[in-house]
């Protein structure tokens, strides 16, 4: 099927609704609106349609007002309250400023459907600066009426992170679909964390699309995903359905999820205090009047359990060589790195006055190591009021013992 079979066909498009659960409730809050057409084989998928940049704007605008009309009307006769996700990409909105969408926004409200249950899905917003200010210009005025604004962002670029602040959405959509039967690259996430903490900063809430499996759905909800979508849950259908249908399965997922993350963070906590005591005998062993000698006897008495150590004063600034594990298992100081200062690094002050108060160590989050790109964590000892020894753990043994 192309272009011209759609529009010689445009009464048989029609919408299909995909459900979309939340983490809080359990329950179904929304639908995404996608297109569908009957054909003599049957039913087919119109992405293939409104992705064609080569159809001229006004066709697309036409079967799209008719299944946004159509998923109106089933809202109509069968909704409960739910959102209706309805896609727009920013080319077609600016190619009418907006205006088939106003109009049928103005039409929606006339029906007595409340401005707040529709959201709109912007994508394609890679565009020039005069056109993403008048997208968000655009987008400003819809929230003005109470319509949600998303945004989805897919793959594991940063380019439209700066972009997607610019439109201030109230939900940030994140694409699934390429990490399915794959593992988490590191490129992507970085991007999650950054668009993570821009949420947390704008206000937005992160919703998880394209969730096929156990696992993806485990990603979600571990990397704060307060909403979900996927063939996993449900496949895109003809009809809304119970918004309780999906707590069984929420439940029982999310069971696992704690049982396995309590376990885990329990482990993580045991291992910090094997450091901390560990350290503590280890430090007083040593004489502490050469810090090349204690971060390298305490870093070697570590063994596999430490690649890296160095120690700092209060004012983040090195006093003692780097000792490194190469990957022959030889250990090296590292002298060129005294002298060096790491008050910037986030979170360094706040580690150093708990270290200071409290008199033990502590274990960071995981974070990618600036040298080696490798995820790591860094466990933190006080020896005294003024000095810390910082121990860099390889991301290897925190998997095999199930503490990454």
């Amino acid at each position: 099927m192309d272009a011209l079979d759609v529009m010689g066909n445009k009464e048989k498009a029609f919408p299909h609704f995909q459900p979309i659960i939340s983490a809080d409730k359990k329950q179904i809050i929304g639908y995404e609106v996608l297109g569908r057409i009957q054909t003599e084989e049957g039913i087919e998928d119109l992405s293939f349609f409104f992705e064609d940049t080569t159809i001229p704007e006004e066709y697309i605008l036409e079967i799209d007002t008719r299944i946004r009309d159509l998923a109106i009307e089933h809202y109509k006769n069968h909704g409960t309250g739910e959102c209706l996700f309805f896609n727009c990409n920013a080319s077609h909105l600016l190619y009418d400023h907006g205006e088939a969408i106003t109009q049928s926004l103005e039409e929606y409200a006339n029906l007595g459907i409340p401005y707040n249950r529709i959201v709109l899905e912007v994508s394609g917003y890679d565009v020039e600066e005069d056109n993403l200010n008048k997208l968000q210009h655009l987008l400003a005025y819809y929230s003005s009426l109470g319509v949600q604004i998303a945004v989805s962002h897919s793959g594991n670029k940063m380019s439209n992170i700066e972009k997607i602040a610019i439109l201030n959405p109230n939900l940030i959509k994140v694409n699934l679909f390429s990490l399915k039967d794959k593992g988490i690259p590191k490129e992507y996430r970085d991007v999650l964390y950054t668009l993570s903490m821009l949420g947390r900063k704008i206000g937005a809430t992160l919703l998880f699309e394209g969730i096929d499996g156990h696992g993806q759905m485990k990603y979600a909800w571990e990397n704060g995903g307060r909403y979900y979508q996927g063939n996993y849950i449900k496949e895109p259908g003809p009809v809304f359905l119970d918004r309780d249908q999906f707590k069984a399965l929420l439940s029982k997922e999310f069971h696992q999820f704690i049982s396995h993350e309590r376990t885990r963070l329990l482990a993580l906590y045991h291992l910090s205090r094997r450091f901390n005591d560990h350290l503590q005998k280890q430090i007083k062993l040593i004489k502490q009047n050469d810090w090349d000698d204690i971060v390298t006897q305490a870093s070697k008495s570590l063994k596999d359990a430490c690649f890296r150590g160095y120690i700092c004063n209060e004012d983040g600034n090195q006093v003692s060589s780097n000792y490194y594990r190469n990957d022959d298992g030889s250990w090296e100081l590292q002298p060129e790195y005294a002298g060096n200062n790491w008050s910037w690094r986030p979170y360094f002050l706040e580690n150093i006055i708990r270290m200071k108060h409290e008199g033990i160590g502590n274990l960071s989050d995981m974070y990618s190591d600036i040298e080696t790109n490798e995820l790591i964590r860094t466990y933190s000892y006080p020896i005294n009021e003024t000095h810390y020894l910082f121990l860099d753990i390889p991301y290897l043994y925190l998997y095999d013992r199930d503490h990454h």
